[in-house]
């Protein structure tokens, strides 16, 4: 008799970091929450996961430990969409337990979805988002609907959404940058009282994107430099006067799909480090915009780009790191992960705009998209005119979220707050 052949994939180079460091203090798992303006129907959400599920095969998979490394081996497990019940981005991901690596949930108005970071980053989840909704209204409201909204657009074949893009665009050939040589920083620390039992304190701001925007351009910048600019200002402020000495350092992860051909749906960015030393520099927003802009506009370059992905690929395609077996990688990596955090006081991540058809936004009140964190840290997106800056943290202590919100409140920004604490 034929034995029948396992289908396993093997995770892609960021994906290989997040078994390895995920903890119940911070779960590497983020939730994209979807938010209508009537009550969501549980039949019709079930119907459209199975559906957009035949799209996204990986999401089907489980994560395996191999000798030396893990894999996805894909499943027959039913992804079934439940009532909220669990608090927010609670683990997906559990050692040696075969189960799927996201969950839908709804609680009246929402739609969440939360995922492990090892199968997919922001911009992937959003297309799986997308997909959802697409087909809740279609199927929901299908007399409105019917021959009014196009066929979805798949953007890409499954083949494609399965590409690994980090080893299709890794380059030997990478020169190496000279002039600029790695620091060893010691980044400023955000302290706190732990929420109890681990959980994720939430604070959300919903405002106008337009508004936000001419706030930024009048300070000639983009949205995303005015937002870190404005977390470093925040952190600053609430900063013991002792401590003002060392680098405010924001992590601030990059979608890589729009530097390189990649349609994959599987995870594809980078990270880069931006610095402020309020010891030496004025702690005045313009200043702040000002060197905030020129990091960016000198770390965001194909050059720049190039040379971070070869040095992640390099060291994964190390004869030494293969022939290692995955308990001791596990361990470097922590160890790894725990000296980095000492480099970083917080992050940013502007995972974009989210777009779905015009005719739905009758129905679609905003989108938002959190993570679990080990430091207060922001996310946002924008849906239509709607953006939502989200605030996650271990700590009960919300000085920094409101002397970032109060900032844009003072300037005529109007501000919807919400918490889950």
């Amino acid at each position: 008799m034929k034995q029948k052949k396992t289908n396993w994939t093997k995770l892609d180079n960021a994906s290989k970091y997040f078994p390895a460091v995920a903890n119940n203090k911070d779960t590497k798992v983020f939730r994209l929450a979807c938010e209508l303006y009537e009550d969501v129907d549980p039949k019709v959400l079930q119907e459209s996961l199975d559906i957009t599920l035949d799209s996204f095969p990986l999401f089907k998979s489980v994560l395996r430990r191999g000798l030396f490394w893990y894999y996805f081996e894909a499943s027959d497990l039913k992804a079934a969409v439940e009532l909220e019940s669990t608090p927010l981005c609670a683990p997906l991901y559990f050692k040696d337990r075969r189960n799927l690596l996201f969950r839908l949930s709804y609680y009246k108005k929402r739609i969440n979805l939360e995922v492990f970071h090892a199968l997919t980053d922001g911009a992937g989840v959003i297309w799986f988002m997308e997909n959802l909704i697409y087909h809740y209204m279609t199927i929901k409201y299908k007399e409105r609907f019917e021959g009014k909204i196009p066929p979805l657009n798949p953007r890409a074949s499954i083949s494609q959404k399965m590409d690994d893009s980090f080893g299709k665009n890794y380059s030997e050939d990478v020169v190496k940058e000279t002039g600029e040589k790695k620091k060893r920083i010691k980044a400023y620390q955000i302290k706190g009282s732990r929420n109890e039992e681990n959980r994720t304190k939430l604070i959300e701001g919903s405002m106008s994107v337009k508004a936000v925007l001419g706030l930024a351009h009048e300070y000639n910048t983009s949205l995303t430099v005015f937002l870190s600019s404005l977390l470093l200002y925040s952190i600053y402020k609430e900063m013991p006067v002792n401590k003002r000495k060392k680098l405010v350092v924001l992590s601030v992860p990059i979608n890589l799909r729009q530097f390189y051909e990649s349609k994959t749906a599987r995870n594809f960015f980078s990270t880069m480090n931006i610095s402020y030393d309020f010891k030496n520099n004025s702690s005045d927003l313009n200043e702040i915009i000002k060197s905030v802009g020129e990091e960016f506009k000198r770390k965001l370059t194909k050059e720049h780009l190039d040379k971070q992905l070869k040095d992640f690929v390099s060291l994964e395609k190390n004869m030494l790191a293969r022939i290692t077996p995955l308990s001791l990688k596990d361990f470097v990596l922590r160890i790894a992960d725990k000296l980095n955090d000492r480099k970083i006081t917080s992050s940013i991540s502007n995972v974009g705009k989210i777009v779905l058809f015009e005719d739905f936004r009758d129905y679609i009140k905003q989108f938002s998209v959190c993570v679990s964190a080990r430091r207060p840290l922001i996310t946002l997106c924008s849906y239509e005119d709607n953006l939502v800056i989200s605030f996650t943290s271990p700590f009960e202590e919300t000085d920094i979220q409101k002397t970032f919100f109060q900032f844009l409140s003072e300037r005529e920004v109007d501000i919807q707050i919400t918490s889950n604490l």
